[in-house]
């Protein structure tokens, strides 16, 4: 750190403020014209300032120029800068002006307050400004200062599916199938038809706004969820190829009987839209359920659809608790909630209606399908990469 004494700080300045300030008849005047003094300068600029002067020697007027000479489109700071800024910093180690004893009390208690507010973000990232601002008692326009300054910000959790042990190697089992049968088969996903049942309220969905954590940049959290919510109105859809199927709207309590019902009475009518080379081809997916499960749902699948019927002990096994593989859900069902509900919904004929509606205006676009499929391509590679455990909070 460049030292300079009182002394001789206050001939420099005596001597050289004069001409800074403007001898008309002193050709040196003619350096300052553009300089404008006492503006707000940043922390860099503050530090390029003392290290100029560290450069030339102390010399308040040599640094002057060559701080104009280095950062052209910078104010220049005038001459008293150079020596006050390093006399601050001499003095009190902070580049902050020392205006009354009350204000280097306060600069304590704000440095101490910023100090608080970083230990108990590190200690607990999800703390709300507000839950800061009371444990540390300072305002909450302070907690944000000093957060924004050590540049950390809020990135909001993504819910995911919660695993238990073991599903991490059945999801890596099916992802591998799944990537082989695309290798080995052109547009094999063409052919699947993706099925799912969703749930619609009055309200939508939990909102996830006030979960946070505070990190300089996004360490992609997320938090488990385990069990779906019950809706007032149940809705069946399917995706195969480029065709979106349904809605159709279920019962609210649907059994496997009615799974079952709906299976052989309901779905050939919905698929009459389905091109004949699909439909010859075509495998049928749906979770493991319980009502996907009865037997007589199986018997009837396996009948419809031999040894393509991909669900729970199925020929081709679908791994417990992966919504992240299947379109309907981390497609369909997020897109639709984000069109039914962007307004109000009062009654219950009105939410029925806007899901017809959502559906209609997700089916005027059929490109989307394609990168949707995409997108489960990879995330089957990425479950893999990431060794069958969640990834849709991954980058």
């Amino acid at each position: 750190m460049v030292r300079i004494g009182s002394a001789r700080v206050a001939s420099w300045v005596e001597s050289h403020v004069a001409v800074a300030m403007g001898d008309a008849d002193d050709d040196r005047t003619v350096a300052f014209l553009p300089i404008l003094t006492m503006p707000n300068f940043t922390n860099q600029e503050l530090t390029d300032i003392v290290l100029c002067y560290g450069a030339c020697g102390n010399n308040a007027l040599q640094a002057q120029r060559r701080y104009q000479q280095m950062f052209p489109n910078r104010h220049v700071p005038d001459v008293r800068t150079f020596v006050s800024t390093v006399q601050r910093l001499r003095d009190y180690g902070s580049f902050a002006p020392r205006v009354h004893d009350r204000g280097r009390t306060r600069s304590r208690r704000v440095m101490d307050a910023e100090e608080q507010i970083l230990e108990a973000v590190e200690d607990d990232p999800s703390l709300s400004t507000r839950r800061l601002a009371h444990q540390v008692r300072v305002s909450q326009f302070t907690v944000w200062r000093t957060l924004r300054k050590q540049g950390l910000y809020p990135y909001h959790v993504q819910k995911v599916q919660a695993l238990q042990p073991g599903d991490e190697f059945q999801r890596m089992q099916f992802c591998e199938w799944l990537l082989e049968k695309c290798n080995n088969q052109h547009n094999f996903l063409r052919y699947v038809l993706f099925t799912d049942e969703a749930g619609f309220t009055k309200t939508g969905v939990s909102n996830m706004h006030n979960t946070h954590v505070w990190c300089d940049e996004n360490p992609h959290a997320y938090r488990n969820f385990r069990d779906q919510r019950n809706f007032s109105v149940n809705v069946w859809c399917g995706i195969v190829g480029d065709v979106l199927i349904g809605p159709h709207i279920l019962p609210d309590r649907l059994t496997g009987n009615g799974y079952l019902n709906f299976l052989q009475h309901v779905l050939p009518n919905l698929l009459e839209e389905v091109p004949l080379g699909i439909l010859r081809q075509m495998w049928y997916l749906h979770d493991g359920a319980p009502l996907h499960f009865t037997r007589q749902v199986r018997d009837f699948l396996n009948v419809e659809y031999p040894n393509r019927r991909i669900g729970r002990k199925g020929p081709i096994h679908w791994p417990a608790r992966s919504p992240d593989l299947t379109p309907c859900d981390f497609y369909l069902w997020r897109h639709m909630k984000q069109l039914v509900y962007s307004e109000q919904v009062n009654y219950i004929e009105e939410l029925t209606a806007r899901i017809r509606v959502a559906v209609e205006t997700i089916r005027e676009d059929p490109t989307v399908f394609g990168r949707v499929r995409a997108s489960l391509e990879r995330g089957a590679r990425d479950c893999i990469d990431n060794n069958g455990l969640q990834f849709q909070h991954l980058p």
